[in-house]
């Protein structure tokens, strides 16, 4: 009886235990990895470890919790320098208390769902580049103590909304483009006050905000003057706007534009009286004036629909586009985004067309997947070319999105090397929808299908080590002569092409997967012809670290010696096979592809010594490309006389190549 007693006890215990630890809300794990993927530039990696597969977001950088950890209450990331934009599904995060995101170089709006963040203590945004209105929704937000949107690009009216924030001791808004009067309080509390009633949900303005202590509204367009309930803050608080003030130094005229009237009041008898003059002389006018009157506003009219065409039509020729920021149901919500036209200027835009006609009316596939399709084509008296089609929709096309297209193209654009694919173009279209990528086409396929499914007497020990070495240059290239440096997201032998003389360049196809999965919402595929042992870490870091691509070329070299796939599914990792071979030179030979009839046992001992070192646990005792790549340049032989020497088939082969 006693040991089923016990047996209960522990039971219950147990069950009690799961109940008080309870997994983390998916729902703001998914805001904030929303929010992540909103941020097309992290220059210091601080939210390289806001990985999607961790349910627990409480060890994540500038991260909060609740005690409990159930909860996060605090998002802090100063001074990062992240660009992007700010992502509405952030109001998901349903018991943030703080949302500190100062000097970073975000863009666009404030979305207006912020609104929905109840619990808000504190909002600042300080020290961005934000534009657009202030979200009315703030109003809503009775808990915040704190706003700061100072040195941003905000534009429209101060909310009168709020006025609604009883607990509001600080309100920094200075520097930005706000335009219209101080809101003290609306036509509804007035008339209210008249009535003497008293509605606690009409708008007061900012003198609702009693607990104000700290306003900095300088530096903005603000007309008008400053309300008596704000008389006590100091006169800094209101210089370099367009007030009516003495006391606070203001903008010059020229700057302000016509400024309102001081006075509302009805029109004076004076004003009924001219108007009345007015109406007398207008009756008594003779034909032949109203005719002549007339005319001339038919003909002022007529100019000024001319001049709005022309004005529209000039519109319409500015680089801007309309992208989906949004959609719900049959309604469709659209931001403005006016592309940098600095950002794309030196690089070829495509037409589809001619893209169509060029690739066969789109008929010629070369290879697919889930995430893109690629076409090989030929330019009318041009190159050949592959073209790379991304499979999205365009409702899964955000904003953001199509920033991160603009700038992974002007990314892969600034590639300029023998060993590298050469990017000769993008081409972006909205009917039909479409995002492109058109690349030098390398006519000897993948490096993947000659290991995998070619003859393997194509590839000679001499001409495997004549591609390790085009690849380690490419990528020393990539790694140590940019700035900044570029990564191949996908490091493996599906990314590496092959001319006709076998020499190999790296295409960064798999890139675009990273738009593919943020549109999708999902984690993805990594699966390909060729897929790679992954470190452990996300597939985003690893495309921003370079100390991912150095594992993924020892992982290369394993692949290219052995002519074995990195992954088995019954064997495992092929690195994890290796290693009993590597560091043992009598078994060492092992590993060489069994289609090799000969091979130089001296380049094998020094490839085996960069897959060691590449593939070290510990990635800070890993070398650089530079090292890498002086390392088997200066241990590797691949001289004609070295392979006419090792192989009696040589001869045929060199012909063969030449």
């Amino acid at each position: 009886m006693r040991p089923y007693i016990c047996f209960l006890i522990m039971f219950l215990a147990s069950g009690v235990l799961c109940v008080t630890c309870s997994s983390f809300p998916t729902k703001e794990v998914w805001a904030l990895t929303t929010f992540k993927e909103a941020i097309y530039e992290d220059p210091h990696l601080v939210l390289s470890n806001w990985n999607a597969l961790d349910a627990d977001p409480c060890g994540w950088f500038g991260i909060t919790c609740n005690k409990e950890r159930q909860h996060v209450i605090k998002i802090n990331i100063s001074g990062s320098s992240l660009k992007g934009f700010l992502a509405p599904e952030m109001s998901q995060v349903t018991y943030l208390q703080e949302l500190t995101l100062r000097k970073n170089n975000l863009i666009g709006t404030i979305p207006k769902e912020f609104g929905m963040l109840k619990f808000l203590k504190v909002l600042d945004l300080g020290m961005n580049q934000l534009t657009g209105p202030i979200p009315t929704e703030l109003g809503n937000l009775t808990s915040l103590v704190k706003i700061n949107l100072q040195s941003n690009g905000l534009s429209g009216s101060l909310p009168a909304e709020l006025g609604n924030l009883r607990n509001l001791s600080e309100l920094i808004l200075n520097r930005n483009k706000l335009q219209g009067p101080v809101p003290a309080e609306n036509n509804a509390s007035f008339v209210a006050k008249i009535h003497g009633t008293n509605d606690s949900t009409s708008v007061t303005g900012l003198c609702g905000a009693s607990q104000l202590k700290v306003v900095d509204l300088s530096y903005n367009f603000l007309v008008g003057s400053i309300p008596k309930c704000l008389e006590y803050l100091p006169s800094s608080s209101f210089q370099g706007n367009c007030l009516q003030e003495k006391n606070a130094k203001q903008r010059p005229i020229r700057q302000c534009g016509p400024q309102p009237s001081r006075s509302h009041q009805a029109p004076s008898l004076k004003h009924h009286s001219f108007k009345d003059a007015a109406k007398h002389q207008k009756a008594s006018k003779p034909a032949w004036l109203l005719a002549l009157e007339i005319a001339t506003g038919i003909m002022a009219g007529s100019l000024f629909l001319v001049a709005i065409l022309t004005a529209f039509q000039r519109c319409r020729s500015k680089p801007a586009i309309i992208i989906p920021w949004k959609k719900s149901g049959s309604e469709k919500e659209h931001l403005m985004l006016y592309v940098d036209s600095e950002l794309l200027k030196d690089v070829t835009k495509f037409g589809r067309q001619e893209l169509e006609v060029s690739c066969e009316d789109f008929s010629n596939i070369i290879g697919s997947s889930p995430d893109s399709i690629v076409y090989k084509g030929t330019m009318r008296g041009g190159p050949e070319i592959a073209v790379i089609s991304l499979c999205i929709k365009e409702q899964h096309w955000t904003g953001y999105l199509e920033l991160y297209f603009q700038r992974e193209v002007a990314d892969l654009a600034r590639l300029n090397h023998e060993n590298v694919g050469k990017l000769l173009g993008y081409c972006r279209e909205s009917s039909p929808f479409t995002r492109m990528l058109v690349f030098e086409y390398a006519s000897n396929g993948t490096l993947y299908e000659h290991l995998h499914y070619g003859e393997g007497s194509q590839l000679s020990w001499t001409r495997r080590m004549r591609i390790i070495l085009g690849i380690a240059r490419g990528l020393k290239y990539l790694h140590a002569e940019l700035e900044p440096p570029f990564t191949i997201s996908e490091l493996s032998s599906s990314s590496v092409y092959l001319t006709e003389d076998f020499s190999p360049k790296l295409v960064d196809f798999e890139s675009w997967k990273m738009i593919l999965t943020r549109s999708e919402k999902n984690s993805g595929s990594i699966g390909n012809n060729g897929p790679a042992c992954l470190l452990p870490n996300s597939l985003e870091k690893r495309h921003l670290d370079i100390q991912g691509n150095i594992h993924s070329f020892g992982i290369l070299l394993l692949e290219i010696v052995s002519g074995k796939p990195p992954y088995c599914k019954d064997k495992g990792c092929l690195i994890d096979w290796a290693r009993d071979y590597l560091e043992l030179p009598e078994v060492m030979s092992y590993i060489v592809d069994p289609e090799l009839k000969h091979f130089g046992y001296d380049d094998l001992k020094v490839i085996c010594e960069v897959i060691s070192l590449c593939t070290h646990t510990d990635s800070s005792k890993r070398p650089s490309m530079k090292e890498i790549s002086l390392m088997l340049e200066s241990k590797i032989d691949t001289s004609v006389a070295i392979e006419l020497k090792s192989s009696s088939l040589a001869w045929a082969e060199l012909a063969l190549s030449s």
